[in-house]
């Protein structure tokens, strides 16, 4: 028995492909971390003299805040908002030098300062909006300041007299603005900037990215977000001398944390080496 034939005018249904939106990621190991610590180390071995330059930088942003913390407290967080801003900026140099080393070709300084050329707007817009959540964040602490004290207070310039235990709520309300800023900060940028420099895309799908990462893959990436976290703290004693090895350091490292997040690799003809 043959099939009736279809009646006129009709058209068949052919399903759409699925797309998937943004980059494949692939699934880390819990270990993956310390793996983008030890690259990260042999591309700050690879190109010392630029790692120092950079971790230089990151150094003398620390003493400007203790210097600002000291003399005109009521300055600091505008200022930390200015170098959380500056921060992941001045990694897109340390980015560009691991992609030139993974390239097989030769780093140089003035290649890294102008690593932000390579895709400018997105990186731009992408800054604009981390600069708003950092601003957030400085109101959201400027109001606990307020609330708490009446006010803002004058401290001196002493951390001590801030952290007594007269001041545990204080404590307890301005580390939680606090998490839930850095917590969003980290999610939207911890691999942004890399995919910003390496791929021609937008800084939304960047965004987006990044925080699929962090979502779906929450322990390994709450795993190196301590490590990040542990590193700088240490690296900051004394007198932010640290910096100058574990910013570097940290910087390459994130590099690679990018790289071994996705699951396919960037087409050469967007890759930031061939935009300079």
């Amino acid at each position: 028995m043959s099939a009736a034939p279809d009646p006129p005018g009709y058209v068949p249904y052919v399903p759409e492909p699925t797309v998937e939106l943004g980059p494949r990621l692939k699934r880390l190991p819990l270990s993956a971390p310390l793996q983008w610590l030890r690259l990260g180390w042999a591309d700050l071995r690879r190109a010392p003299a630029i790692g120092t330059f950079f971790g230089a930088c990151f150094a003398l942003m620390g003493l400007a805040v203790l210097m600002v913390f000291r003399h005109a407290p009521i300055y600091t967080l505008a200022l930390c908002a200015g170098f959380l801003l500056l921060g992941p900026l001045l990694c897109l140099g340390l980015y560009q030098v691991s992609l030139r080393l993974e390239r097989g070709e030769r780093p140089s300084i003035e290649d890294a300062l102008g690593a932000w050329l390579a895709n400018v707007r997105q990186i731009a817009i992408f800054g604009f909006v981390l600069l708003i959540l950092e601003m957030l964040w400085g109101r959201a602490a400027l109001i606990v300041f307020a609330v708490t004290f009446n006010g803002m207070p004058d401290f001196a310039g002493s951390l001590a007299k801030l952290l007594s235990a007269d001041h545990l709520g204080f404590i307890a309300a301005y580390l939680t603005v606090g998490a839930v800023f850095a917590g969003l900060i980290y999610g939207i940028s911890v691999i942004a900037m890399p995919l910003l420099l390496d791929r021609d895309t937008d800084a939304v799908s960047a965004g987006l990215a990044s925080l699929k990462l962090c979502l779906t893959q929450p322990l390994v990436m709450l795993f190196w977000a301590v490590l990040l976290g542990g590193l700088v703290v240490l690296a900051m004693l004394p007198f932010f001398a640290g910096l100058l090895v574990v910013g570097p350091w940290l910087g390459h490292a994130s590099w690679h944390a990018y790289r071994d997040a996705l699951a396919d690799p960037a087409p050469e003809a967007s890759r930031a080496g061939l935009h300079g």
